[in-house]
């Protein structure tokens, strides 16, 4: 893990508020929101724990400026899981970052989001607000 120094901190600073944009005043409710990236894109260069704290942060204050319901921690948690399950993925395959191919990143990228986005939202959807995991 990289030492946090005031450089990660500041550019963390800055992830997290162009997350908030792009999240809750670019995105396009219910259909697609770009916040996600920059979430990822901190877990890969700083580490698993400086995405998952991009993702916390970035998530809860974005509802403080603009909710679009009740708060819900179970999302706060997908979203610092987005930023930190890629990180460790390419940790974990002891992948150089200098010589990062961009197959690597997204076999990392689409592994968080498959546990993400594909299991845990529709999961955490399912047991909050009762919506079916399966059309029938």
């Amino acid at each position: 893990m990289k030492k946090l120094d005031t450089k990660i901190i500041i550019i963390s600073g800055f992830l997290i508020s162009l997350n908030i944009v792009l999240s809750r005043i670019v995105a396009i409710p219910g259909i697609i929101k770009f916040g996600g990236f920059l979430i990822i894109f901190g877990g890969l260069v700083f580490g698993p724990v400086v995405g998952g704290i991009i993702g916390t942060i970035g998530d809860i204050v974005s509802h403080i400026v603009r909710p679009t319901g009740l708060f819900m921690p179970h999302f706060v948690l997908t979203s610092a899981l987005t930023g930190i399950i890629p990180a460790i993925v390419v940790r974990s395959l002891k992948i150089d970052l200098a010589k990062l191919s961009s197959w690597k990143i997204i076999v990392s990228i689409f592994v968080g989001q498959m546990i993400t986005t594909v299991v845990m939202v529709p999961y955490f959807l399912n047991t909050l607000f009762n919506i079916p995991l399966a059309v029938s």
